[in-house]
């Protein structure tokens, strides 16, 4: 019988679908290719695919500014396409997860057309946040993509987007918008969706009025705030009926504001972007380890474990940096300087590291290839984040360009896949032992084994710069059954004795000739 908890360990694959794999040649990525693709997906080892949004959009946010919530964009397909992918995907063993971006949608959707069509006071504006003509913008807030979030009508109206000018707000205080979204999230749980991911799950609900911020602390007119609450306990009813999970984007320093989410009665999971966030460094991945855990506890939610995703540098390229290993939009520029070889060495012990943890993890598409960040000239970035910066953020296209499957090319590609990269091709790293590929694929096999097992143990070392820990593997029949499996992680230059063992699983580079622990690597070890 299937199992009805499976996100609570599960391994979930992001696809991309506009970069994973195009089959019509266009240099766009599209469903047919991620279907020709199942196979490799299956043969990875994960347990779900997540896609980013496959909807009719003019795409000047990757997908994520919608126009249709039930139509797949032709770039990409049809609905019939989706439908028999979902369907394939099933019968391969492979949940499917879809995108929904409740905040806002495409300035090209029939409502906001509606809005504009229709002028100030009547009840198609309702459903946005629109306000009179004046010289100044409404509040003094500020876009998540920078700058000022509000932007004038033809006839000198304002209008809220809290990302780009083509992605307008939705008003969630009006129920036309709530019920909207319940039967979208219908329409792909009838469809055969295991569960869908929230997009800016914390920042639908806008305070009255739409107030400055406050000076004095006081609460966040659109971040956090307790409206959501409702709305998530009633996704979570509906998505009960179908057996379906809810998975949120939550970008929250507060880790006890952070858990309200994951009560029993609302979401199943969210994004753990503490990990992500972090450098590479013992006492820091340890804290964000411990963190998490504490935080997912009083509310029984498996945390989650992520090292990268479409928006943030690729793990590569950022653990490569010379002193600046962790993740944070406002310092990402141009031209930082990164060690490839290191970066990849420490990547390899990522993986074992985040894999080895307690609850569900997350991967993007070509960390399992190693892939770098790429570099897109400035002329060819599409990513509004670049634009609204001024120029200065390079913005998130480096980690979206088309994955490199064939080692003699794929052809072009709507993002220019930079020289040399044939060595990172998916067909050529599956005939190499030693490749990254060979390592996830022989990681995700293995975890299978030890993915439902104990709470995790810290174990002393004698090494200051090292992650030790030790989790017990119950009865079930499994290759691991009733055995202890441990995570050792070497961050220090000292190489380090491997604490007593009945087997070595899985290193991710070699040992020294003494069988130590060298610098940047990791081990899974059966005691």
């Amino acid at each position: 019988m299937p199992r009805t908890d499976w996100w609570r360990s599960a391994a979930i694959y992001q696809v991309y679908v506009r970069s994973f794999a195009d089959a019509n040649g266009d240099g766009t990525g599209d469903l047919a290719g991620v279907r020709a693709r199942l196979p490799y997906l299956a043969a990875l080892g994960v347990d779900a695919l997540w896609f980013t949004p496959w909807y009719l959009s003019p795409l000047a946010d990757g997908g994520y500014d919608v126009a249709d919530y039930r139509t797949v964009d032709p770039v990409f397909g049809t609905l019939a396409e989706a439908e028999a992918l979902l369907a394939e995907a099933r019968g391969l063993g492979l949940r499917t997860i879809v995108d929904i971006v409740p905040n806002h949608v495409s300035d090209q959707h029939p409502w906001f057309k509606a809005a504009l069509a229709a002028g100030p006071g009547s009840p198609e504006q309702e459903l946005f946040h629109f306000r009179p003509p004046s010289p100044a913008p409404p509040n003094d807030w500020v876009s998540e993509f920078g700058g000022v979030p509000w932007s004038r009508t033809e006839s000198g109206q304002w209008y809220l987007h809290l990302f780009s000018p083509e992605q307008p707000d939705l008003n969630w205080s009006h129920p036309k918008v709530r019920q909207e979204h319940e039967d979208v999230l219908r329409f792909w749980f009838e469809r055969g969706a295991a569960g869908v991911r929230i997009d800016s799950a914390a920042l639908l609900v806008k305070a009255d009025g739409l107030p400055d911020m406050p000076g004095d602390g006081g609460p966040h007119p659109f971040h956090d705030r307790p409206e959501l609450h409702g709305i998530y306990r009633s996704w979570r009813r509906l998505a009960e009926e179908y057996g379906a999970v809810l998975i949120g984007e939550i970008w929250l320093p507060d880790a006890e504001r952070f858990a309200r989410y994951l009560r029993p009665d609302e979401l199943h999971t969210a994004f753990n972007f503490d990990f992500l966030a972090r450098p590479w460094d013992a006492a820091e991945l340890r804290a964000s380890i411990d963190l998490t855990l504490a935080a997912h506890a009083p509310v029984g939610a498996p945390a989650t474990w992520v090292l990268a995703n479409h928006d943030v540098t690729r793990t590569v390229t950022r653990y490569g940096r010379d002193g600046d290993t962790g993740f944070a939009f406002a310092r990402k520029r141009f031209g930082v300087p990164s060690d490839l070889a290191l970066g990849t060495r420490r990547a390899r012990a990522a993986a074992l590291l985040s894999l080895a943890l307690p609850g569900s993890v997350y991967l993007y598409q070509g960390e399992e290839l190693g892939l770098p960040e790429a570099e897109i000239p400035r002329e060819l970035i599409q990513d509004p984040m670049h634009a609204r910066s001024g120029g200065v953020d390079p913005g998130r296209d480096g980690c979206r360009v088309p994955l490199p499957w064939r080692a003699e090319g794929d052809g072009p590609s709507w993002l220019p896949r930079p020289a040399g990269w044939a060595r990172y091709a998916a067909e050529r790293q599956a005939a190499d032992p030693d490749s990254m590929l060979t390592l996830y694929r022989t990681a995700l096999r293995i975890r299978r084994s030890f993915r439902d097992a104990g709470p995790l143990r810290w174990l002393h070392t004698d090494v200051p710069d090292a992650l030790a820990f030790a989790r017990t593997v119950p009865d079930g029949g499994m290759e691991l059954t009733g055995g202890t499996v441990l995570c050792v992680v070497n961050f220090g230059p000292r190489d380090m004795a491997l604490p007593a063992h009945r087997e070595l699983l899985l290193a991710s580079g070699p040992l020294t000739p003494g069988g130590a622990l060298p610098q940047d690597t990791a081990v899974w070890l059966r005691a």
